[in-house]
């Protein structure tokens, strides 16, 4: 590890303690770019609450501040030297392997998929499309109803759900339309 990283490590240390956390945005800001591995990031960060450095994902309010403070704290010189005796060894592992799965991971690792913010807009449409479809069926209980009714039918013959219902929504192929019986003529039994 350069001087350089090793001092700035020692910044980012130093900043955590004063502050009394860090966000993961400033601990990868202050990572060497050399260091990609899932495992070494982990291993840093482990250090560093170890440290009675708090890792959040945003700065927290002051209420949470505050109840980290009361958290036990060591010499700042001890701290920082331990820091860096963990980074030594992470730095020494760095590069050593010739597994392709590994490789493939470290690579993997480096890539972000999605932002949090991503993620959650994702879960919320999801979870937006499910309410639509209950509301939707809420609507129509008779056909609701029906519907399960062939359904049993049908998983009675080896069929399952998603075959039956994907098949009907597939826009990609033809639509294959089923010969639907014609309905029988209702008689009221009071005439």
């Amino acid at each position: 590890m350069t001087n350089d990283s090793q001092s700035q490590m020692k910044l980012l240390i130093l900043k955590g303690k004063e502050q009394g956390y860090l966000t993961y945005a400033e601990i990868n800001d202050h990572l060497p770019d050399d260091i990609v591995e899932t495992e070494m990031v982990e291993d840093i960060i482990q250090m560093i609450n170890d440290m009675g450095i708090q890792v959040y994902d945003e700065a927290p309010d002051e209420d949470t501040i505050l109840l980290n403070d009361e958290a036990a704290k060591e010499d700042d010189d001890t701290a920082t030297e331990e820091a860096m005796a963990v980074l030594s060894a992470v730095d020494a592992n760095i590069g050593r392997t010739t597994d392709p799965v590994r490789m493939y991971m470290r690579e993997m690792g480096s890539v972000e998929l999605l932002s949090r913010k991503e993620e959650i807009a994702i879960a919320k449409r999801i979870e937006r499309s499910a309410h639509f479809i209950i509301e939707a069926i809420a609507k129509f209980p008779k056909t609701a109803e029906t519907m399960l009714e062939e359904l049993e039918g049908m998983e009675e013959e080896g069929f399952k759900m998603p075959d039956v219902v994907l098949d009907i929504y597939n826009p990609h192929e033809e639509a294959v339309i089923p010969k639907v019986k014609k309905p029988t003529d209702i008689v009221d039994d009071d005439e």
